[in-house]
């Protein structure tokens, strides 16, 4: 997510701020050098040419250049102007109460991922309380009501569906039947068409003027760029949108949509959709992307992650266990399950200052981990609470059991032994914790 970039201003700030003292010439230099990384990220050019004269400006004054730390000020103001350029704060949906019925209208180009977007969008406002409906209003490509069907079910969402190719009476009877059977979030997913084909534009704007939504989003495929960005634009002047989704987000290494749509369009970036599965729709906070652009990190993201797979009771549990040195085989599968529930490992070395260019995925052993769980699975219960009755015969049942070795699973017993004197040690240990997080930067 955002690897390019990321790795481009990551060397630009490292090198400025260490800096003791700072001249204009170095303020000139970094700034050429992040207008590069800019244009090459694909953000539109009088975007990029916006940043570029305000930093300069501001960081030409003398508040940086007679500071006590010119470099680190010089980098607050690259924040700043960055979190200002993605939209300076997050906007939520802007939805009526739940006792009252809320429409959203979906619209894009073919293959941006708005189908599965409406889908994440329904099970994300039923986490939320929401009593959603998804509206199958795209009747132009072959299958889109079947798939939406079936992404429904996945996610207990109810989806309306009809036998016709008016999608405005579609569109206009779902309204009627949300109302009657108390469906308070109508969620309308309508077909993919091409910015200058204007019969399809003509639909979903009789589509809009029908349903009168509480929000019209355009999903936006950031993969695409600044070919994103005209075509947003191109939908507000002809139809109209309140806000913008950004599709496929942790395919993007460049981040040029992201930086220029807010800027261009004058319209919010709400969401942004992080992977594959139905709950991998995150919202989009400007300040949060800012710093993973620089490389510091998103510790509140990361936080919010691991709150969302473990609830704050598991959690005292947990450490009570730790500090009892009682913590099993299936504590640690369980701990291991959960942090693969928070996403892929580039998505949280992202979120962890610091770990942005300096640890290398693949430098980290995915297959020993995903042997460890193998081999846990094939023990039984009991083994999995007490691993000191394993003996030869059990770890000999137990590697055929896995697909590995006796090798291994005694080198994960061993490996379990030394992590659990070590939780123990660190959970009653406050200063040796401090250690700790003053080793990983933290």
């Amino acid at each position: 997510m955002l690897d390019r970039i990321s790795q481009k201003f990551t060397d630009i700030i490292r090198t400025v701020s260490g800096k003791s003292a700072i001249s204009e010439k170095n303020i000139k230099d970094a700034v050429d050098e992040i207008k590069i990384a800019l244009l090459e990220a694909d953000v539109n050019v009088r975007v990029v040419r916006r940043f570029v004269n305000r930093t300069i400006e501001e960081a030409s004054g003398e508040k940086v250049l007679r500071s006590v730390n010119p470099g680190q000020q010089f980098v607050k103001i690259v924040y700043d102007k960055l979190v200002e350029l993605l939209g300076d704060e997050r906007q939520d949906l802007q939805l009526k109460g739940t006792d009252t019925q809320s429409v959203i209208l979906l619209m894009g180009l073919q293959g941006s991922g708005k189908t599965t977007t409406a889908a994440k969008l329904a099970l994300r406002l039923k986490k939320e309380g929401r009593r959603p409906l998804l509206v199958a209003a795209d009747l132009v490509r072959p299958a889109a009501v079947k798939q939406l069907q079936i992404l429904g079910k996945q996610i207990d969402v109810e989806v309306y569906a009809e036998d016709t190719k008016n999608a405005v009476a579609v569109a206009k009877k779902s309204i009627a039947y949300a109302k009657k059977n108390l469906f308070n979030a109508v969620i309308i997913d309508t077909a993919g068409r091409l910015h200058l084909d204007e019969v399809m534009m003509k639909e979903v704007k009789q589509i809009a003027e029908a349903v009168k939504p509480d929000e019209t989003l355009f999903v936006a495929d950031s993969m695409t760029g600044q070919n994103a960005v005209v075509i947003a634009k191109e939908f507000d002047e002809k139809v109209g949108i309140s806000g913008i989704i950004l599709s496929k987000f942790d395919s993007d290494a460049r981040g040029g949509a992201a930086i220029s749509l807010k800027s261009v369009t004058g319209k919010a970036l709400k969401f942004i959709g992080v992977g594959e599965k139905l709950d991998d729709l995150d919202p989009f906070y400007p300040d949060r992307i800012a710093s993973r652009i620089l490389g510091m990190g998103d510790v509140v993201s990361l936080v919010e992650k691991a709150q969302e797979t473990i609830e704050a009771d598991e959690a005292e549990k947990l450490q009570k266990k730790m500090k009892s040195a009682t913590f099993t085989l299936q504590d640690y599968l369980e701990q291991f399950q959960r942090v693969k529930k928070m996403g892929s490992i580039d998505s949280i070395l992202d979120m962890i200052p610091g770990a942005k260019g300096s640890v290398n995925p693949d430098d980290l052993d995915m297959d020993g981990m995903k042997k460890e769980e193998a081999i846990i699975l094939s023990m039984t219960y009991s083994e999995r609470y007490n691993h000191r009755i394993i003996g030869p015969s059990r770890r000999k049942r137990i590697a055929k059991g896995s697909g590995t070795s006796v090798f291994e699973v005694n080198r994960l017993l061993k490996k379990f032994e030394k992590t659990r004197l070590m939780m123990k040690k660190v959970v009653k240990n406050k200063k040796y914790q401090a250690q700790l997080m003053q080793g990983m930067g933290l």
